[in-house]
């Protein structure tokens, strides 16, 4: 099987790992930033399941969670599983919901009590002080570790392939089934490649962010 062939097969395949990526991030990050407030919530049962939620997703491998998606719905009603690709997306979308939530957390809780206070003084509501005081600081905290997180997500889509989805390092083991061992480590360009592109995009918004300075 000649070079064009293995690299057009391997990049409809990671076009699988993006759309795991995009999903997740179009889901996930909607999703952590409500669990953070629920993590910080003055309602005692709202705060504990929260927290709970956050602890069990950051505490039990990926693996696991993506094997429990698929596989249960089937076991609890026989005949109804989710397709691979949709439990892929979710039980990724679960999973980096309680790491993003615990970012957003540190971001709200790191702007300072009094700046919150001032706006309270100056007759601001709390949806106001929120998005005009505490949300433009926050963003500027949690670009550094959301991008760690982002590109850790880029790499564990490759994970996907423990409930057989055929993303690229499934299809790239599928050449070495046939005696071609080359592709898998070819696969590992198209990371190198998405991964720069994701990095170089982090980097310019750091720098968009340097004018507002915490």
């Amino acid at each position: 099987m000649d070079f064009q062939t293995v690299n057009l097969m391997l990049g409809k395949s990671f076009l699988l790992n993006c759309q795991i990526f995009i999903v997740t991030l179009l889901l996930a990050l909607p999703l952590g930033l409500l669990l953070s407030f629920g993590t910080m919530s003055r309602i005692r049962p709202v705060s504990a399941l929260s927290k709970l939620y956050v602890y069990l997703m950051r505490s039990t491998p990926l693996m696991l969670q993506l094997a429990i998606v698929y596989y249960l719905p089937g076991f609890l009603n026989p005949g109804h599983m989710l397709s691979r690709m949709t439990a892929a997306c979710l039980a990724f979308v679960l999973n980096y919901a309680a790491y993003f939530s615990e970012i957003f957390r540190g971001g709200i809780q790191g702007v300072p009590l009094g700046q919150r206070e001032a706006g309270q003084v100056l007759g601001m509501t709390k949806s106001q002080i929120f998005f005009k005081v505490t949300l433009l600081q926050v963003i500027k905290r949690i670009v550094p570790p959301m991008g760690n997180e982002v590109i850790t997500l880029i790499k564990d889509t490759s994970l996907a392939n423990f409930i057989m989805v055929k993303e690229i390092i499934a299809m790239a083991k599928e050449f070495g089934n046939k005696a071609m061992i080359w592709p898998l480590f070819y696969a590992g360009v198209f990371f190198l490649v998405f991964n720069g592109i994701v990095t170089v995009a982090l980097s310019r918004t750091e720098k968009k962010l340097d004018y507002f300075r915490v």
